[in-house]
Protein backbone atom coordinates (compact mmCIF):
# COMPACT_ATOMS: atom_id res chain seq x y z
CA UNK A 1 0.00 0.00 0.00
CA UNK A 2 1.10 3.79 -0.91
CA UNK A 3 2.07 6.27 1.44
CA UNK A 4 -0.35 9.53 0.16
CA UNK A 5 -0.30 12.57 1.16
CA UNK A 6 -3.21 15.13 0.17
CA UNK A 7 -2.54 18.90 -0.15
CA UNK A 8 -5.81 20.59 0.73
CA UNK A 9 -8.30 18.26 2.28
CA UNK A 10 -11.34 20.49 1.61
CA UNK A 11 -14.28 18.63 0.49
CA UNK A 12 -12.88 16.61 -2.63
CA UNK A 13 -9.44 16.21 -0.63
CA UNK A 14 -11.02 14.87 2.31
CA UNK A 15 -13.44 12.36 0.49
CA UNK A 16 -10.36 11.19 -1.36
CA UNK A 17 -8.68 10.52 1.34
CA UNK A 18 -11.50 8.36 3.37
CA UNK A 19 -11.63 6.44 -0.23
CA UNK A 20 -7.98 5.89 -0.39
CA UNK A 21 -7.61 5.12 3.52
CA UNK A 22 -10.50 2.30 3.08
CA UNK A 23 -8.49 0.83 0.08
CA UNK A 24 -5.70 -0.02 2.75
CA UNK A 25 -3.55 3.34 1.90
CA UNK A 26 -1.70 5.45 4.43
CA UNK A 27 -3.24 9.38 4.04
CA UNK A 28 -1.87 12.33 5.35
CA UNK A 29 -3.65 15.47 5.02
CA UNK A 30 -2.16 18.99 4.82
CA UNK A 31 -4.81 21.68 5.91
CA UNK A 32 -3.89 24.68 7.45
CA UNK A 33 -6.67 23.84 10.41
CA UNK A 34 -6.97 20.60 10.51
CA UNK A 35 -10.08 18.70 12.32
CA UNK A 36 -9.49 17.62 15.78
CA UNK A 37 -9.90 14.19 14.62
CA UNK A 38 -10.56 11.77 11.70
CA UNK A 39 -9.65 7.95 12.36
CA UNK A 40 -9.31 7.46 9.00
CA UNK A 41 -6.39 10.28 8.29
CA UNK A 42 -3.50 11.42 9.82
CA UNK A 43 -3.36 15.16 9.88
CA UNK A 44 -0.54 17.77 9.37
CA UNK A 45 -1.37 21.57 10.29
CA UNK A 46 0.63 23.36 8.01
CA UNK A 47 0.04 26.84 5.19
CA UNK A 48 1.56 26.00 1.97
CA UNK A 49 2.02 29.80 1.36
CA UNK A 50 3.66 30.75 3.88
CA UNK A 51 5.49 27.38 4.66
CA UNK A 52 4.68 27.64 8.23
CA UNK A 53 4.62 23.96 9.32
CA UNK A 54 6.25 22.69 6.26
CA UNK A 55 9.45 22.03 7.92
CA UNK A 56 7.87 18.89 10.29
CA UNK A 57 6.70 17.56 7.22
CA UNK A 58 7.55 13.88 5.88
CA UNK A 59 9.49 13.28 2.64
CA UNK A 60 8.94 9.64 1.98
CA UNK A 61 5.74 9.75 0.17
CA UNK A 62 4.99 7.77 -2.37
CA UNK A 63 2.31 10.31 -3.95
CA UNK A 64 1.40 14.18 -3.45
CA UNK A 65 -1.99 14.75 -4.63
CA UNK A 66 -2.63 18.76 -5.06
CA UNK A 67 -6.09 19.84 -4.54
CA UNK A 68 -5.76 23.47 -3.03
CA UNK A 69 -8.44 26.01 -3.30
CA UNK A 70 -7.21 29.46 -3.47
CA UNK A 71 -8.73 31.87 -0.36
CA UNK A 72 -10.59 33.77 -3.11
CA UNK A 73 -10.60 35.20 -6.47
CA UNK A 74 -7.67 38.07 -7.02
CA UNK A 75 -4.21 37.37 -8.64
CA UNK A 76 -2.75 37.63 -5.27
CA UNK A 77 -4.76 34.75 -3.95
CA UNK A 78 -4.06 32.67 -6.91
CA UNK A 79 -0.38 33.75 -6.54
CA UNK A 80 -0.08 32.47 -3.54
CA UNK A 81 -0.90 29.11 -4.20
CA UNK A 82 -0.27 28.14 -7.45
CA UNK A 83 3.54 29.98 -7.30
CA UNK A 84 4.72 30.40 -3.35
CA UNK A 85 2.61 27.65 -2.06
CA UNK A 86 3.83 25.21 -5.17
CA UNK A 87 7.24 26.22 -5.16
CA UNK A 88 7.18 25.70 -1.65
CA UNK A 89 6.09 21.96 -1.89
CA UNK A 90 8.56 21.56 -5.15
CA UNK A 91 11.26 22.44 -2.92
CA UNK A 92 10.53 19.95 -0.26
CA UNK A 93 9.53 16.99 -2.08
CA UNK A 94 11.47 16.98 -5.43
CA UNK A 95 11.38 13.30 -5.87
CA UNK A 96 7.57 12.92 -5.19
CA UNK A 97 5.05 12.34 -7.94
CA UNK A 98 2.21 14.77 -8.33
CA UNK A 99 -1.87 14.83 -9.52
CA UNK A 100 -2.38 17.79 -9.23
CA UNK A 101 -6.18 19.10 -9.94
CA UNK A 102 -6.42 21.97 -12.30
CA UNK A 103 -9.59 23.03 -14.24
CA UNK A 104 -10.56 23.26 -17.52
CA UNK A 105 -10.64 27.00 -17.20
CA UNK A 106 -7.17 26.99 -18.52
CA UNK A 107 -9.00 26.70 -22.50
CA UNK A 108 -9.99 30.02 -24.11
CA UNK A 109 -11.51 28.10 -26.43
CA UNK A 110 -15.13 29.93 -27.51
CA UNK A 111 -16.64 28.79 -30.46
CA UNK A 112 -18.28 25.71 -29.12
CA UNK A 113 -15.59 23.57 -30.44
CA UNK A 114 -14.28 20.60 -28.99
CA UNK A 115 -11.01 20.27 -26.96
CA UNK A 116 -8.99 18.13 -25.61
CA UNK A 117 -5.41 17.61 -23.69
CA UNK A 118 -3.84 18.86 -26.83
CA UNK A 119 -6.27 21.23 -27.12
CA UNK A 120 -4.11 25.06 -26.90
CA UNK A 121 -4.41 26.20 -23.86
CA UNK A 122 -3.61 29.57 -23.70
CA UNK A 123 -6.35 31.64 -20.79
CA UNK A 124 -6.95 34.70 -21.28
CA UNK A 125 -7.72 35.47 -17.41
CA UNK A 126 -4.99 35.87 -14.94
CA UNK A 127 -5.88 33.67 -12.30
CA UNK A 128 -6.17 31.00 -15.29
CA UNK A 129 -2.85 31.85 -16.51
CA UNK A 130 -1.33 31.07 -12.96
CA UNK A 131 -3.11 28.43 -13.34
CA UNK A 132 -1.58 27.25 -16.47
CA UNK A 133 1.76 28.25 -15.42
CA UNK A 134 1.72 25.90 -12.30
CA UNK A 135 0.81 23.17 -14.34
CA UNK A 136 3.58 24.23 -17.20
CA UNK A 137 5.47 24.22 -13.77
CA UNK A 138 5.29 21.01 -12.75
CA UNK A 139 5.40 18.49 -15.92
CA UNK A 140 9.00 20.71 -16.32
CA UNK A 141 10.22 19.34 -12.97
CA UNK A 142 8.63 15.76 -13.43
CA UNK A 143 7.67 14.10 -16.53
CA UNK A 144 5.68 11.87 -14.18
CA UNK A 145 3.65 14.56 -12.40
CA UNK A 146 -0.21 14.26 -13.92
CA UNK A 147 -2.22 17.48 -14.41
CA UNK A 148 -6.24 16.34 -13.61
CA UNK A 149 -8.36 19.25 -15.40
CA UNK A 150 -11.55 18.81 -13.77
CA UNK A 151 -15.06 20.72 -15.53
CA UNK A 152 -17.71 22.38 -13.53
CA UNK A 153 -17.94 19.81 -10.50
CA UNK A 154 -21.61 19.06 -9.00
CA UNK A 155 -23.26 16.94 -6.42
CA UNK A 156 -24.72 17.47 -3.04
CA UNK A 157 -23.16 21.14 -1.43
CA UNK A 158 -22.53 22.09 -4.98
CA UNK A 159 -26.01 22.76 -6.17
CA UNK A 160 -25.71 26.13 -8.13
CA UNK A 161 -27.53 24.85 -11.11
CA UNK A 162 -30.46 23.87 -8.75
CA UNK A 163 -31.27 26.73 -7.69
CA UNK A 164 -31.12 28.58 -11.00
CA UNK A 165 -33.57 26.37 -12.59
CA UNK A 166 -36.10 26.82 -9.86
CA UNK A 167 -35.80 30.65 -10.72
CA UNK A 168 -36.84 30.92 -14.53
CA UNK A 169 -33.98 32.27 -15.38
CA UNK A 170 -33.12 33.94 -19.15
CA UNK A 171 -31.18 31.44 -20.97
CA UNK A 172 -29.24 31.86 -24.35
CA UNK A 173 -30.61 29.12 -26.35
CA UNK A 174 -29.08 29.83 -29.84
CA UNK A 175 -26.56 30.05 -30.60
CA UNK A 176 -25.74 26.83 -27.66
CA UNK A 177 -23.95 28.07 -24.62
CA UNK A 178 -22.65 24.39 -24.26
CA UNK A 179 -21.88 23.37 -20.62
CA UNK A 180 -19.06 20.75 -19.16
CA UNK A 181 -19.59 19.53 -15.49
CA UNK A 182 -18.62 16.15 -13.85
CA UNK A 183 -20.07 14.88 -10.35
CA UNK A 184 -17.99 15.06 -7.28
CA UNK A 185 -17.70 11.29 -6.98
CA UNK A 186 -16.49 11.04 -10.58
CA UNK A 187 -13.76 14.02 -9.61
CA UNK A 188 -13.03 11.13 -6.66
CA UNK A 189 -13.23 8.06 -8.78
CA UNK A 190 -10.81 9.62 -11.28
CA UNK A 191 -8.07 10.69 -9.14
CA UNK A 192 -8.36 7.15 -7.22
CA UNK A 193 -8.28 5.31 -10.56
CA UNK A 194 -4.93 7.25 -11.54
CA UNK A 195 -3.00 6.26 -8.38
CA UNK A 196 -4.35 2.65 -9.56
CA UNK A 197 -2.89 2.91 -12.49
CA UNK A 198 -0.06 4.46 -11.12
CA UNK A 199 0.65 1.87 -8.74
CA UNK A 200 0.09 -0.94 -11.08
CA UNK A 201 2.96 0.19 -12.93
CA UNK A 202 0.74 1.76 -15.96
CA UNK A 203 2.43 4.27 -18.05
CA UNK A 204 0.15 7.56 -17.79
CA UNK A 205 0.23 11.19 -19.82
CA UNK A 206 1.03 14.14 -18.15
CA UNK A 207 -2.16 15.31 -18.66
CA UNK A 208 -6.27 14.53 -18.33
CA UNK A 209 -9.20 15.79 -19.00
CA UNK A 210 -11.99 14.86 -16.67
CA UNK A 211 -15.61 15.67 -17.71
CA UNK A 212 -19.13 13.52 -18.04
CA UNK A 213 -19.79 12.08 -21.76
CA UNK A 214 -22.50 15.07 -22.18
CA UNK A 215 -21.22 18.71 -22.90
CA UNK A 216 -24.71 19.90 -23.05
CA UNK A 217 -25.85 23.40 -24.31
CA UNK A 218 -27.15 24.95 -20.82
CA UNK A 219 -30.51 25.50 -22.16
CA UNK A 220 -31.17 22.02 -22.39
CA UNK A 221 -30.02 21.19 -18.87
CA UNK A 222 -31.56 24.12 -17.27
CA UNK A 223 -35.13 23.30 -19.07
CA UNK A 224 -34.74 19.66 -17.96
CA UNK A 225 -33.84 20.70 -14.29
CA UNK A 226 -36.74 23.18 -14.26
CA UNK A 227 -38.98 20.09 -15.43
CA UNK A 228 -37.64 17.92 -13.25
CA UNK A 229 -38.60 20.01 -10.16
CA UNK A 230 -42.13 21.42 -11.85
CA UNK A 231 -40.70 24.86 -12.20
CA UNK A 232 -41.53 27.25 -14.35
CA UNK A 233 -39.85 26.92 -18.12
CA UNK A 234 -36.65 29.15 -18.04
CA UNK A 235 -37.14 32.44 -20.64
CA UNK A 236 -35.08 32.82 -23.88
CA UNK A 237 -32.74 35.22 -23.61
CA UNK A 238 -32.24 37.15 -26.54
CA UNK A 239 -28.13 37.69 -27.49
CA UNK A 240 -26.38 39.48 -30.69
CA UNK A 241 -24.06 37.92 -32.94
CA UNK A 242 -21.05 38.54 -30.50
CA UNK A 243 -22.49 35.81 -28.23
CA UNK A 244 -20.23 33.88 -26.47
CA UNK A 245 -20.24 30.23 -26.92
CA UNK A 246 -18.72 27.59 -24.74
CA UNK A 247 -15.99 24.84 -25.72
CA UNK A 248 -17.18 21.19 -25.36
CA UNK A 249 -14.70 19.05 -23.48
CA UNK A 250 -13.73 15.32 -24.74
CA UNK A 251 -12.87 12.66 -21.88
CA UNK A 252 -11.93 10.47 -24.71
CA UNK A 253 -8.17 9.35 -22.69
CA UNK A 254 -9.93 8.54 -19.66
CA UNK A 255 -12.48 6.76 -20.87
CA UNK A 256 -9.58 4.88 -23.35
CA UNK A 257 -7.66 4.15 -20.27
CA UNK A 258 -10.82 2.49 -18.66
CA UNK A 259 -12.18 4.81 -16.26
CA UNK A 260 -15.90 3.91 -16.31
CA UNK A 261 -18.59 7.02 -15.08
CA UNK A 262 -20.68 6.74 -12.30
CA UNK A 263 -22.26 10.10 -13.87
CA UNK A 264 -21.77 9.95 -17.32
CA UNK A 265 -24.53 13.11 -18.12
CA UNK A 266 -26.10 16.20 -16.11
CA UNK A 267 -29.45 13.64 -15.75
CA UNK A 268 -28.06 11.29 -13.67
CA UNK A 269 -26.39 13.01 -11.37
CA UNK A 270 -28.78 15.54 -11.02
CA UNK A 271 -31.82 13.21 -10.79
CA UNK A 272 -30.43 11.78 -7.54
CA UNK A 273 -29.91 14.95 -6.33
CA UNK A 274 -33.48 16.16 -6.73
CA UNK A 275 -34.78 13.16 -5.97
CA UNK A 276 -33.48 12.70 -2.44
CA UNK A 277 -35.15 16.41 -1.60
CA UNK A 278 -31.88 17.58 -0.05
CA UNK A 279 -32.06 21.25 -1.87
CA UNK A 280 -33.64 24.29 -0.05
CA UNK A 281 -34.73 26.49 -2.62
Amino acid sequence: MANIVIVGCGDLGTRLAHVLSDKGHQVTGIKRHPPSHDGRIRYMAADIASGTGLDAMDMDFDQLFFIVTPDGRSESDYRAIYETGLNNLLAKLPECPWTFVSSTGVYAQALGEWVDEDSPAEPETVTSQLIRKAEQRLIESNPDNIIVRFSGIYGPGRESLLRMAARSPAIQKAPPYFTNRIHQQDCVGVLAFLLEQRLAGRKLEPCYLASDDDPAPLWDVVSWLAERMHCPSPVVKTVGTDAVMNKRCSNRRLKDLGYQFRYPDFTKGYAELIDKGGLAL
